[in-house]
């Protein structure tokens, strides 16, 4: 197999740039810096190309390392064939690996080998060999009764015989292929309750059926719980008639053979005893593996969304981490999320201290000019927003209030990393900081919290923790360098995502930090402890230093292009000061008047410059029509690629852009809903808090979000929920039911 081609063919993308791009990586650059900073040796993959390339490609490198271990293993038993060779060789998938070697693989003692131990494999070739129609099978088996080989009757010769043929069969990869597909487009799993009686959550499930071709991911990782919980029997039912008439059309080829019926007896037994169990673990495995890259893929969707969510600036917040009995967590958090004060009030039973809550804040809202209370979604959120939101209207504040998610805000406060951050204040101060510095900066915080805490994933706790933290970890670095973070701001857990940097480099760039005051340029990096040349190389374009000595450090610009940006600067005759002042938004039009890509038939005798602009006005042609043919031009007189100069004058254009400006801002609330106000048909605006394979969850303002079914989300058909919506849209949406026993709500975004 040739990986580079096939690559090329799966990614429908150029040859060469499966070729650099696995150079690229096998040199050990990571995804984010070859996404970013080597656009034209990929041809601008992106990073999430990038991703799933490097994963196939490790694939396919392992398959073919399996290949080779196979080969050499049926080699040195003397049993490798041309004919094997080339079929493993071929082999596209490990399973068919693994299945052409399973006939030469050690295998424990089983029925066939203690047979084959016994003398008896000729007797089984010459009954698979059908070739006898007359005489009997018992005088063909007596010259192999022996009490010396353990052998004492001619039934337990022919029975060996049958266990010996019945391995064969098992073995054969051609049949097994047949059984498996067989089995997988009219397969079943049954479902049935471990013990009727029981009321559970699963009882949707008892005594349910579905074709295993057919049921969505979500199912089968909720059977797997109901299962794993012993809530749940569950077994593969196969269509064991047909897979028995394929397997002895395969086998069978004589039917005037005297064998004919004993190698049916043995085909039975070689599917139930062992073809099936194997091929229905395989089923089951299969249809886990299938639910969990899909769980996981959402997963990673959903936290992408969650944690490019815009930064709220200039925010000075009151953040309320709600309870009962132990009253409001209070923090209060200056622009820069730096804790001015704490304290706790008790606005919920049993204390119910209304008067004293609104005191507290209004002295706190007073002092410390506050525009920003937020409160946790969590246990009292209903009931600390109705405090909140009237206290508001009563005092005539111009200050907004919003929900913010509080998934893992409690690991968060109780970890280690937050011990270290903040060792002198409790646990839940650390919760209610965590939540306000949620809304300010919602990547800068949630990096410290594990993604599968944050509470936008399906089944996290069910899948391989090893497959969803690594998807989970890439989400984050590629969310974080896309962002870029401030070298002199930036917490450990931040810089620790960023492109070569682990924790050990981060800890040590804060200490630099510490010890000299604030990094004043980039190249400073090359002084922090374990901190190299090749590890800069990868860091350093999307590390910033807002008023740094050069002021391309506070851009995306790579330190290798600096040289190339202040060329083009100086060619457009651009002050380099004006980074520091916004960027230079006029810089496409310098570029078409320096650099002007003009038709021949609108610029006789090859005027430039100026002179050209004029002709193009004149004859009332757009300046910026040939913007792109223009950067081409000036790429090439400064000597770099295309791709690069096109990011580098986005930058010069807008420094420090951030790419959060994008998405939807946060939505602020001057209403509330309590749950008992809520009726049928009654139409709100909501935000979409989670996704999954059936539908998605809306906060509508109050304590439980309401469900969207997929079939309630468009009006056109879509396979998946994410082809709709994404965790942190606004949505309007209406109320279909309302379960007042169990407090679930049914929406519908089809109006």
């Amino acid at each position: 197999m040739n990986i580079i081609e096939k690559l090329a063919m799966e990614f429908s993308i150029k040859i060469s740039q499966v070729e650099n791009t696995v150079q690229l990586i096998d040199e050990g650059n990571t995804i984010p810096f070859i996404a970013r900073y080597r656009k034209e040796v990929t041809g601008g993959l992106s990073d999430v190309i990038l991703r799933d390339l490097e994963e196939r490609l490790n694939y396919l490198k392992n398959l073919e390392t399996r290949k080779e271990e196979v080969i050499r293993i049926i080699e040195e038993q003397g049993k490798l064939t041309e004919e094997l060779k080339v079929e493993i060789e071929k082999a596209e998938v490990l399973q068919r690996v693994e299945d052409l070697y399973k006939p030469y693989k050690q295998k424990k003692s089983t029925r066939a080998s203690k047979a084959k131990e016994k003398g008896l494999e000729p007797l089984a070739l010459l009954f698979f060999a059908q070739e006898i129609e007359a005489g009997s099978m018992e005088e063909l088996a007596y010259p192999y009764v022996s009490e010396e080989k353990g052998v004492e009757t001619v039934e337990e010769a022919i029975q060996g015989a049958m266990d010996i043929i019945a391995e064969k069969i098992a073995d054969d990869p051609e049949l097994t292929a047949l059984v498996r597909e067989k089995t997988q487009k009219a397969g079943l799993i049954s479902t049935e309750a471990a013990d009727e009686e029981e009321k559970t959550v699963y009882e949707m499930y008892y005594g349910h059926q579905e074709g295993i071709d057919k049921i969505p991911n979500h199912r089968v990782l909720a059977v797997n719980r109901g299962e794993k919980e012993k809530k749940l029997k569950v077994k593969v039912i196969a269509p064991i008639e047909e897979l028995q008439a394929i397997l002895e059309k395969q086998v069978v080829i004589n039917e005037k053979s005297i064998f004919t019926e004993l190698l049916k007896d043995t085909i039975t037994d070689a599917y139930k005893r062992l073809i099936a169990p194997s091929i229905e673990r395989e089923m089951r495995n299969n249809l886990t593996e299938r639910a969990e890259l899909e769980a996981v893929k959402v997963f990673a969707k959903n936290t992408e969304k969650l944690l490019m969510v815009p930064p709220v600036k200039g925010a000075r917040i009151i953040s309320i981490d709600p309870g009962y009995r132990t009253g409001c967590k209070v923090a209060v958090l200056n622009e820069t999320g730096k804790l001015l004060a704490y304290t706790t009030v008790y606005p919920t039973e049993p204390k119910r201290d209304i008067a004293g809550t609104e005191a507290t804040l209004k002295k706190l809202v007073e002092k410390f000019k506050i525009n920003t209370i937020v409160i946790g979604n969590g246990t009292a959120s209903r009931e600390t927003e109705e405090v909140v939101e009237n206290f508001i209207k009563k005092n005539g504040y111009d200050v907004n209030y919003t929900i913010v998610n509080e998934a893992g805000a409690s690991v968060y406060s109780a970890s280690k990393l937050a011990t270290e951050e903040y060792p002198d204040l409790d646990v839940t101060t650390r919760g209610a900081m965590s939540l306000g510095r949620r809304l300010q900066d919602p990547l800068a915080e949630l990096v410290k919290i594990s993604p599968k805490s944050i509470g936008v994933g399906q089944y996290q706790h069910d899948i391989d923790q090893n497959l969803l933290n690594g998807a989970l970890t890439n989400v984050v670095e590629d969310c974080v360098n896309r962002v870029g973070v401030d070298l002199n701001t930036a917490s450990p857990s931040l810089l620790s995502y960023i492109a070569g940097i682990n924790m050990g480099i981060a800890k040590n760039i804060v200490a630099y930090r510490e010890e000299v005051g604030q990094f004043t340029a980039r190249k400073e990096l090359l002084k922090v402890a374990k901190l190299g040349e090749k590890t800069y190389k990868q860091c350093a374009g999307f590390m910033r230093i807002a008023d740094g000595k050069n002021p391309l450090d506070a851009t995306s610009v790579h330190p290798e292009s600096y040289a190339a940006a202040d060329t083009m600067l100086l060619k457009l005759g651009i002050d380099k000061e004006m980074i520091r002042q916004g960027g230079a938004k006029d810089i496409e039009e310098r570029i078409c008047e320096t650099y002007p890509a003009l038709k021949k038939a609108i610029i006789p005798n090859g005027k430039k410059g100026l002179e050209a602009l004029a002709v193009l006005k004149e004859t009332k042609e757009d300046p910026k029509k040939g913007l792109g043919k223009s950067i081409e031009k000036l790429a090439d007189d400064i000597g770099i690629g295309a791709m690069t100069l096109k990011d580098i004058i986005e930058e010069i254009k807008k420094p420090g852009r951030d790419p959060r400006e994008d998405t939807p801002a946060v939505v602020f609330r001057n209403d509330v809903r309590s749950f008992e106000d809520l009726k049928v048909d009654m139409e709100l605006m909501g935000t979409v808090r989670n996704v999954v394979d059936f539908g998605a969850f809306v906060d509508i303002g109050v304590k439980n979000d309401g469900l969207v079914h997929i079939s309630q989300i468009s009006n056109k058909f879509i396979k998946h929920p994410m082809d709709a919506v994404a965790v942190g849209d606004t949505v309007k949406v209406k109320i279909l039911s309302i379960d007042h026993d169990r407090h679930k709500i049914a929406l519908t975004m089809k109006f």
